[in-house]
């Protein structure tokens, strides 16, 4: 990821792109409410499990999903 202060948009994107309230996107992502709530507020980061699935979510959203995968988890050549 390229640093830690794009979180927030990170989820706030993601977020609006699968049209999740932050209760329903904790919940597949298997966390709490109120970890997005930090997450999106910039008080607490994902750990490196909840990073890899947003990857994944990001992966298997396809097209709609290839920008933040760029943006967010470009390959490290």
């Amino acid at each position: 990821m390229d640093t830690q202060a794009d979180i927030p948009r990170l989820v706030c994107a993601l977020r609006g792109r699968t049209g999740l309230t932050q209760e329903k996107f904790a919940a597949r992502l298997g966390v709490t409410f109120p970890t997005i709530n930090r997450w999106e507020n910039g008080r607490a980061k994902p750990s490196p499990l909840a990073l890899k699935q947003i990857e994944d979510l990001l992966r298997a959203m396809g097209e709609q999903g290839a920008d933040l995968l760029d943006a967010f988890f470009k390959e490290s050549d």
